[in-house]
């Protein structure tokens, strides 16, 4: 029974099996990652416990078919380097995915960083309570891959002083954009829209709180030094502002001004500019409560995403919704059930690296004539390291230090800082590459050695062209024979010739082909007929081009 299972697991049947499962899933991975995103085709193929299986079972015949084929022999060592080539390529493979790291590391200019942010998505829970009468903290984490187009359960069962509590998953919701659900018996949300970075944002101040928007304070019914101030009255609104500024009713291009520390009449739908914000309040004030919804464009990354739960503990079930993605350590969110805190986090970990990147100078370079499409960007920066050295990197020029590989990803949208794609892989990187280059250099090997199959089909083509030549040989004789006995029985044959004129044996002449040649007249009929107006021509001479350096000319 073993032998059989042996014999299969290295047979060339399997092998040949693997490799059709292995492009067919890596093709269906394409079209999900171009329907959805990455992280659905992670979740659906990459991730998957059977393509990872695959791996397994071709590092097991690969490995199976060294023994199998005697491949250790010297006469062999072209077909062995293919078989290694590949258990590297799979070995580089596993320590990429297991060991190593990678993630984002955004930088403003003239600041420097130590910290990146892992491409992977965790969701931390923080447990705080009394044990032995001191106050403790477990620490629970759980590495999590989420898409609105997959299963994303999970729970998580723990305890904490002798308490068991248990956190399952509830919903995930995309690019989640916040909106206030009407409840009467909700809280007073007032809306503003603001562009005080130059993208526009919305907001939602609550009720008897301060809420800091680009470092300017706004305030609803809740006065406060310092701060706009929003209060309502019944249906009448009115705001005060420790700035100067004014403000344009859109509806009818009214304009007015806002006087500093004076309380005057708030204006809906109206653009305010007081110091250096930008806000319009669109709607009335509502009683309600925050809800998220999502537009599901899996393109988009214009909002975080938000990750509802459920919470299980003492008898006791509360929901929490968190906000979070990729790139960044989402806000945390409290709940307390019983005497304990449990306090959660989505988003990425943070990772810290023994030296820092300085960004000194970011360059974005546009196409001639456009202010969106860029041509090229790099980032001049300083490793802080034992010895500081200034480097620079862009498309196709990487930073490699200590490990560590920096690459351009992306910039602020105000083009004043960047965001570095890092990647820590040594030895992944190295197992793959070497498994690359064994490949390669196996492949040219096989064509050319003399104890490969190629060579062995290569000398059995030769004994075939051999018999073929002597074939050839007899079958050209056989001709020859029979072709010379046809000319002795027409020697007596009468030969008469018949007549044939030199028109009949002519080639035909040329008057099938003759080409009707235009007068002068006709020719000048017709450029008369497709020339161009002199004064559509004079206009097309004014018109206003842009060369290949931006210049605009006629």
């Amino acid at each position: 029974m073993d032998k059989k299972i042996f014999s299969f697991l290295f047979s060339t049947r399997l092998m040949a099996f693997l490799f059709i499962a292995y492009a067919v899933a890596m093709a269906t991975g394409t079209f999900i990652e171009s329907k959805y995103n990455t992280d659905t085709a992670k979740i659906l193929i990459y991730n998957a416990w059977w393509f990872e299986a695959i791996h397994v079972f071709f590092l097991i015949n690969f490995i199976g078919n060294i023994k199998r084929y005697q491949l250790l022999k010297k006469e062999k060592w072209a077909t062995l380097l293919l078989h290694l080539s590949f258990i590297f390529i799979i070995a580089g493979a596993f320590v990429t995915r297991y060991i190593s790291y990678e993630g984002m590391m955004p930088i403003r200019e003239g600041a420097a960083e130590n910290q990146i942010f892992s491409d992977k998505t965790f969701l931390t829970v923080f447990v705080d309570g009394e044990y032995k009468g001191e106050m403790k903290r477990r620490v629970f984490e759980k590495k999590v891959l989420l898409s609105p187009a997959t299963d994303n359960s999970f729970s998580i069962s723990e305890k904490f002083a002798d308490t068991p509590f248990k956190v399952e998953y509830e919903n995930f919701i995309m690019g989640a954009k916040e909106y206030i659900k009407p409840d009467p018996n909700g809280i007073v949300y007032l809306k503003i829209v603001e562009a005080g970075d130059g993208g526009r944002h919305e907001h939602f101040l609550k009720e008897g709180e301060v809420q800091n928007i680009h470092n300017v304070l706004f305030s609803l019914n809740k006065y406060t030094d310092g701060a706009i101030n929003i209060t309502t009255t019944g249906s009448a609104y009115t705001i005060q502002t420790p700035f100067e500024g004014n403000f344009m009713r859109m509806a009818d291009k009214l304009q007015g001004k806002v006087t500093k520390d004076d309380v005057q009449p708030l204006m809906m739908r109206s653009l305010y500019s007081i110091g250096e914000m930008r806000f319009v309040f669109p709607d009335p004030a509502v009683k309600g409560v925050v809800d998220y919804e999502s537009e599901n464009d899996f393109k988009a990354k214009t909002h975080e995403d938000a990750l509802v739960l459920k919470v299980k503990a003492d008898g006791q079930e509360k929901t929490v919704t968190i906000l979070g993605s990729k790139g960044k350590i989402g806000d945390s969110k409290t709940v307390k059930i019983g005497n304990i805190d449990y306090t959660f986090f989505y988003g990425s970990k943070a990772y810290i690296l023994p030296f820092k990147i300085k960004l000194n100078d970011f360059i974005a370079q546009k196409y001639p004539g456009t202010e969106k499409s860029y041509s090229s960007f790099e980032s001049k920066v300083t490793v802080m390291d034992k010895e500081p050295f200034d480097a620079r990197i862009y498309m196709n020029n990487v930073l490699d230090h200590e490990g560590y590989r920096f690459f351009q990803s992306s910039f602020d949208p105000d083009e004043k800082g960047t965001v570095l794609s890092v990647n820590h892989d040594f030895w992944g990187t190295a197992l793959t590459y070497a498994g690359y280059f064994m490949l390669y250099f196996a492949m040219m090997a096989i064509m050319f050695t003399k104890y490969s199959r190629f060579a062995d089909i290569k000398r059995k083509l030769e004994v075939v062209k051999m018999k073929k030549a002597k074939l050839l040989t007899i079958l050209m004789l056989l001709l020859s024979f029979n072709s010379f006995a046809q000319e002795q029985e027409h020697d007596h044959a009468d030969h008469e010739g018949h007549a044939h004129t030199e028109a009949e044996a002519a080639p035909a002449t040329h008057s099938n082909h003759i080409k009707e040649v235009l007068s002068q007249e006709e020719l000048n009929s017709l450029i008369t007929k497709y020339k161009v107006p002199e004064g559509h021509a004079a206009k097309f001479g004014r018109l206003v081009i842009q060369d290949g350096g931006g210049r605009m000319k006629p």
